[in-house]
Formats: C-alpha cells, sequence, structure tokens
C-alpha cells in the first residue's frame, strides 16, 4: 500500500501555478529535519565535546562531505559526466561519497583542534532520518534519479517512468534504513556497554554493507574487479573499520560459543 501511494504522487506537482520539484524538496527538508533531529538529541544528552570543537567538527563534516560526494559521484560515470560538463559535475552528488567524505573531514578537523572523544554518535540517528526523507525523494524522482535498479520479473519491480519493471531500490533502501534505525535505537537503551563512537560505526559498516550488496541490482559501471565505484568506496570504509568489524566478528563467535 505504502508503494503504491508513493508511485501515485506526482514528481512536479502544481503549486499556486508553478511546479513543485518534490525531489528536491524532500532534499532540503532532509537536511532541515536531520539537523533539527541532532539539536533535539544534543539538548537531551550528554555531551562531552564542547560547542566549540562540536562546530569544528560540523565544519570539518560538510566540507569532506561536499568534496568526496561529486568525487564519487563523477567516478560512478566518468566518462558521460566528463561530457556533460562542470556544471553538471558540481551538481552530481552521492550520499555515499558525503558520508565518507564527512568522517575523513571530521577525523581531519578533530586532528586540528586536538579533539580525542569520538563525535559520530549524537549525529547516526539523524543521518539515517535524513537518508530516508532523501531517498523517499528519489523514489519520486523515478529515471531522473540514478536510484533505480536493473530491469526484473522480481514481484516488487516496478515501473519507474520507461515502462519497464525494475528494482525500486531507493524502497529498499528506504525499509532497510528503517530497520537499522529501530535497531540502533534499542542498541543505544539496551544493558550492552557499548565504547562511545560505537553506534556511529555500526551504521557505517552495516549502511556500507547494504549499498555494497544492492549495487549489483543497478545498471552501473563496472571498472575494477567487476566492481563499481561505490563498492571500491564500500571497501575502503570496511579495511578503514576492520578493527571494528574484527570485534564484532569476536563478539558475536563468543556469544554463539555461549548457547
Amino acid at each position: 500500500m505504502i508503494m503504491i501511494f508513493l508511485s501515485s504522487i506526482p514528481i512536479e506537482p502544481e503549486l499556486f501555478g508553478h511546479k513543485v520539484n518534490v525531489h528536491l524538496v524532500l532534499e532540503y527538508l532532509a537536511f532541515l529535519v536531520g539537523f533539527r533531529y541532532y539539536l533535539f538529541l544534543r539538548k537531551n544528552s550528554t555531551d562531552n565535546i564542547s560547542s566549540n570543537n562540536r562546530l569544528s567538527i560540523i565544519i570539518g563534516a560538510i566540507f569532506g562531505a561536499l568534496f568526496f560526494s561529486r568525487l564519487i559521484a563523477f567516478l560512478e560515470n566518468p566518462v558521460l559526466h566528463w561530457d556533460q560538463g562542470w556544471i553538471a559535475i558540481f551538481n552530481n552528488k552521492t550520499i555515499m561519497g558525503g558520508l565518507f567524505g564527512g568522517l575523513l573531514g571530521v577525523e581531519f578537523a578533530k586532528k586540528i583542534i586536538g579533539e580525542q572523544q569520538s563525535s559520530g554518535d549524537l549525529f547516526t540517528l539523524p543521518i539515517i532520518l535524513g537518508i530516508i526523507i532523501g531517498r523517499t525523494g528519489c523514489f519520486l524522482a523515478g529515471m531522473k534519479e540514478f536510484t533505480y535498479g536493473k530491469t526484473t520479473n522480481f514481484f516488487l519491480g516496478m515501473d519507474l517512468g520507461d515502462g519497464l519493471d525494475r528494482h525500486p531500490i531507493a524502497l529498499y533502501e528506504i525499509f532497510f534504513l528503517i530497520l537499522l534505525f529501530i535497531g540502533i535505537q534499542k542498541l543505544k537503551h539496551s544493558a550492552v556497554s557499548l565504547e562511545n563512537g560505537s553506534l556511529f560505526k555500526v551504521f557505517m559498516v552495516s549502511y556500507f554493507g547494504f549499498r555494497f550488496l544492492v549495487e549489483f541490482l543497478k545498471p552501473n559501471s563496472f571498472y575494477i574487479l567487476g566492481l563499481s565505484s561505490i563498492q571500491i568506496l564500500c571497501l575502503l570504509c570496511f579495511l578503514y573499520y576492520h578493527q571494528f568489524i574484527l570485534q564484532g566478528i569476536f563478539y558475536a563467535r563468543k556469544k554463539l560459543h555461549l548457547l
């Protein structure tokens, strides 16, 4: 029912005689809601990072995200994007590059200001909520956004605007992120003792793992070892968090052994 309702919403409905780009509206709404949710969480929790250092971290995240979101989007199909010109290159962006670039920007900013505390947990749930809202806009944009999948006979296949049944990748992602949001929320309030920053690491490893797999359902350009630029970025993320992943595997094996 939700899929039918969303697919019935026009991409550019008219308001007071002017067309409204729903995808663009939801993209800005994602930033607004995500940031307001972050402020709410920070106000109602203990933040060991000072306001000045937190601001420096946010600035580092913004600049890192701006650069890498464009770079990774360009690498998805460099020949096509180069032919489109500099304006198109600047406008094209991907959340995957934004997340990893934001991570690097945060770590760079923390090195400069000498901040030792992990800073990601407060951002985790707002980021997930923002992506859910943004992906709703991507789904409504149909074939205008490169979030559509390959043609399929799978029962979840949908006509996204070209008359062919395709994997609705954006809807798959929304469903996954809702489950991840609930899971991290429960983990946050569980009795399990977690190191500061663990919630953000769980999000990054889980989301990049999901994207690595779902990229095979998209009509990507696969360059190295049969992998797309997004999937290569996912492998870099796994490498970055390899100690955390190994700790998680060790913890899971220990729990299974006790059972």
